[in-house]
């Protein structure tokens, strides 16, 4: 059992401090990670240097927490003498505890911390890895597999806020949807008409999704921290459920019946509206739409945040091979269990979770912002600066896991983050991992060639 955890953190803010230096309060919130550690101490630091200023970016205090407890977890395991799969089992938050505070007063909305961790070990083939590392040592072999884990929770919509989101039925019975959010990329124009589409009937190529537009909405938050679906996904959703309420009454008027006696049922033939039990005599969203043609049918709802934000978490498995005798790492797999809560758009939710991965292998094998004594920037460039290509990548190995919240009406949270978060810890403790037998506890990231070889020379006996 761990009994205690203390973190000091040093936040470099560079030159001129922005966001970046408020980060290690966020890495507060999750210090103690998904483990049920009683005593928690945390202290943070956050200096000027003469480096590039430093904001927030994906994940934004969050990788910071999990590089830190999953890297001491490892290093209690083999201190311990147990597997590190074991050590994670035995401290995780039980998922009937929930909503669960941890040490620094954070409070956790719903979890099972353990079941992702099944998942992914399950997926990974765990033992049969495992075995295959004995027999490389065994062996003698240079090429030495490594196998590193990670498990992980986040913060997500962690700040009040409100979005807001309007509907209007066009005259062709056609639906137009406005938002506060702006994304860049993040497939919200999807998302929001299969929200809609699924309460309405309404086909997807009949709804129009429109963001940003001012006259229609004085504000809207920033898309980022992972808030957008919990946000203003949940705006629309609220509107499209009150947008029905309305049409079922112009429905009743038309079909001469009452109001609670008119049913809207969404999978037939564009969403018809009829008096249950009588399918055969309906209306269409376009005969709403001719009746109110003098006061065109629209809603508009707002969801406030209660604040907190909602908790993703997950687990991760990376398996790599580390040249001996070279410092050369190949990442051979890369498996996440990644639990957002509900998810509304699979495809995109995994593609939210791919790239979350590349980005968190890049920190853990390349990407690096380099000084030399003098302060000045070595890798000011694409030519010195590293990241991956698709060829450095495996095929992610992701596993569906869904466990709502209870914080808004979609039970959803972010996903945008959480394989950053999760898959830089598992790819160092991997190569750590990998050449423990050798002596070796610990490699910094990014783990280049020329540290995991100097960490093997450093460890053998002179």
């Amino acid at each position: 059992r761990i009994l205690a955890y203390r973190l000091r953190v040093l936040q470099d803010s560079g030159a001129y401090p922005r966001i970046g230096a408020l980060m290690p309060f966020i890495t507060m919130r999750m210090v103690s990670g998904v483990y049920d550690i009683a005593e928690v101490e945390y202290s943070a630091q956050t200096v000027l240097t003469n480096t590039t200023p430093t904001t927030a970016y994906r994940g934004a205090g969050r990788p910071e927490a999990a590089a830190a407890i999953e890297r001491a977890v490892d290093l209690f395991a083999t201190a311990a003498g147990l597997d590190p799969a074991e050590v994670r089992r035995r401290n995780v938050v039980a998922p009937d505890r929930f909503p669960w505070t941890n040490a620094t007063g954070t409070v956790y909305d719903s979890g099972d911390y353990e079941g992702a961790l099944d998942r992914a070990l399950a997926a990974a083939g765990y033992d049969e890895l495992r075995a295959e590392q004995r027999r490389r040592r065994e062996a003698g072999e240079r090429v030495a597999l490594g196998i590193g884990l990670s498990t992980y929770v986040e913060v997500t919509a962690g700040f009040p806020s409100a979005e807001r989101a309007t509907i209007l039925v066009r005259p062709d019975g056609s639906l137009l949807v406005q938002s506060g959010t702006n994304p860049y990329g993040q497939g919200h124009a999807t998302t929001w008409a299969m929200l809609v589409s699924e309460r309405t009937g309404v086909p997807l190529e009949r709804i129009e999704v429109v963001f940003g537009d001012t006259d229609h909405f004085e504000d809207g938050a920033v898309t980022g921290g992972s808030r957008s679906v919990q946000m203003g996904g949940v705006a629309v959703d609220m509107a499209s459920e009150s947008l029905v309420e309305e049409a079922r009454r112009v429905a009743a008027d038309l079909l001469e019946a009452a109001v609670d006696d008119v049913v809207l049922d969404p999978s037939s033939d564009g969403g018809r509206f009829h008096v249950t039990g009588t399918p055969a005599i309906g209306r269409s969203w376009a005969d709403v739409a001719t009746a109110r043609a003098d006061d065109p049918l629209q809603v508009r709802s707002t969801f406030e945040s209660p604040g907190g934000g909602t908790f993703p978490f997950g687990a991760h498995v990376a398996v790599v091979e580390v040249y001996t005798e070279t410092g050369r790492v190949t990442l051979l797999r890369m498996i996440g269990v990644d639990d957002a809560g509900t998810i509304i758009n699979p495809l995109i939710a995994e593609g939210q979770v791919h790239g979350g991965m590349a980005q968190g292998i890049a920190q853990a094998l390349f990407e690096e912002m380099a000084y030399d004594a003098d302060g000045n920037p070595l890798t000011a460039t694409f030519a010195d600066y590293l990241f991956p290509s698709a060829a450095d990548l495996p095929s992610f190995e992701t596993v569906a896991m869904e466990t709502p919240t209870p914080r808004n009406p979609l039970g959803a949270k972010g996903i945008g983050e959480s394989g950053t978060i999760g898959a830089a810890p598992a790819v160092q403790n991997a190569i750590t991992d990998a050449v423990s037998h050798l002596g070796v506890r610990h490699i910094p990231m990014p783990a280049s060639p020329e540290r995991v070889w100097r960490a093997i020379q450093e460890a053998q006996p002179a």
